[in-house]
């Protein structure tokens, strides 16, 4: 894209962004629900509640948890519109390196088709096999893959890439292309798909933030360092979530919706909805949000977790761009003796995303939260865990895009398995993190205060 252009696009975008802001959520939502009974979905139909009390015990490692557990399942059910899903097994990949090792195979492994939509999409590695190799292999051994990229996320993505894909007979659809001449469903510069999701054959999912980025190609955030030859500021680190089970339908529904919107090629529908039996005890919902919801799916679902949360919220954010009611309901879960803590990156690809966060810290940090910022890596993950039993791993950002303009996806996952998973690597990075004390903020240069809060201009356009 040549200079130009981006720069017409850029200013573009930032004039549509002006004129958007973050719904205001009631206060009231997601407060203590009067559902007591949270409906969870099974094998064959909705749980008794004999069998909802049965998970519940099941899926709790605490006496106390099946109580936390069964207020945020009412919670869950009042606010979001998809079902809960009981016999799922998911297992946490902590970074790029985990998550492409765990896609190749999960491709490997398919029977029928291999769905994918991503915000980038490139011609990532792992193991020393590209992924351009592995579609067409498996395109010639008779699977069907189709794919959706964001044609802004993946406008560095070489054309010759995609040529040789569709040359392979693979299904390629473009979303809301930025070129308005081959735009298929009206034009929408501004509405980008930041979604990343991997269906094979309707049973297996990966869902997260990790993009199909040659970015991702490194090393474990604290372990072994960013890849040969590259600098550590370089190291990209984000979080994603394998998933087999019963649920994955709801995520092959949304790759499904978007292709429809998007008017791509028709595809062969065999399989694309099979029979899944449980696979293991996690209850999971997939929220999926657009710019076409009144109020934001996961926004809801999330300000509603946090509002009733009881012991403890730990969060990680790639953008943290708090919209006025996040930081006030983190505030307040901090004063009512929440430990809430929140790890960010002290270096970003967006230094501008920066500055408008620092704007947030005395506020938070004298209200009780702490806060932490990781080093030597571009932290990028976009995941929650509440009370030990609530956990959020997903697309989106802790920012005003993706409440507004994104189409996103998160994964929601109900017990303390994956939750204490998270929890544990949570762990391991605030020991390697720099928690931020509001003494020595507060006594940071009065220049940098002047520029943090003039960035707030940035923050509903961010």
């Amino acid at each position: 894209m040549t200079g130009w252009r981006l720069f017409f696009l850029i200013a573009l975008c930032v004039a549509l962004a002006a004129c958007a802001t973050a719904p205001d959520i009631d206060q009231s939502v997601g407060r203590s629900p009067a559902a007591d009974k949270p409906e969870i979905i099974g094998a064959h139909g909705p749980l008794t509640a004999g069998q909802s009390k049965a998970l519940l015990a099941k899926i709790s490692t605490e006496p106390g948890d099946a109580g936390v557990l069964k207020r945020h399942l009412a919670i869950e059910q009042a606010v979001a519109e998809s079902p809960l899903v009981a016999g799922n097994r998911t297992r946490v990949l902590r970074d790029g390196t985990d998550a492409f090792r765990a896609m190749f195979d999960d491709i490997r492994r398919a029977k029928h088709q291999v769905n994918i939509e991503y915000f980038i999409f490139e011609d990532v590695k792992s193991d020393g096999v590209t992924l351009g190799d592995l579609l067409v292999a498996e395109r010639r051994k008779g699977i069907e893959v189709n794919i959706i990229y964001d044609s802004y996320g993946s406008s560095g993505t070489p054309a010759t890439f995609f040529d040789r894909l569709k040359g392979a007979g693979i299904n390629l659809v473009e979303f809301n292309p930025i070129n308005p001449f081959t735009a298929k469903n009206g034009y929408s510069l501004n509405d980008r798909d930041h979604r990343k999701i991997l269906v094979i054959d309707g049973a297996i999912a990966i869902v997260g933030g990790v993009n199909l980025s040659t970015a991702y190609q490194s090393n474990r955030f604290g372990k072994s360092g960013p890849p040969e030859g590259a600098p550590a500021t370089e190291h990209v680190r984000d979080t994603d979530l394998e998933i087999e089970g019963p649920v994955v339908a709801q995520l092959q529904q949304l790759f499904l919706d978007h292709w429809t919107q998007q008017k791509g090629p028709p595809l062969s529908g065999a399989n694309f909805f099979p029979t899944v039996a449980a696979k293991g005890t996690e209850v999971v919902r997939i929220v999926g949000s657009t710019p076409d919801n009144a109020i934001p799916r996961y926004y809801v679902t999330l300000l509603s977790a946090i509002r009733n949360a009881e012991k403890s919220i730990w969060l990680s954010a790639a953008y943290f761009v708090p919209t006025r009611q996040e930081k006030e309901d983190l505030a307040e879960a901090a004063r009512r003796g929440v430990d809430v803590r929140i790890l960010l990156p002290d270096k970003s690809d967006s230094p501008r995303a920066i500055k408008v966060a620092h704007a947030s810290y005395s506020d938070l940090l004298e209200a009780g939260v702490k806060i932490y910022e990781s080093h030597d890596v571009v932290l990028h993950s976009k995941t929650v865990v509440i009370d030990g039993v609530w956990t959020a791993i997903g697309s989106s950002n802790f920012d005003q895009r993706s409440v507004v303009f994104n189409d996103e996806v998160d994964a929601i996952v109900l017990g303390t398995v994956t939750a204490q998973e998270l929890q544990t690597m949570f762990e391991e990075d605030f020991r390697e993190a720099r928690q931020i004390d509001l003494a020595t903020w507060d006594d940071r240069p009065f220049g940098q205060k002047i520029e943090e809060f003039f960035s707030r201009i940035w923050q509903n356009m961010l």
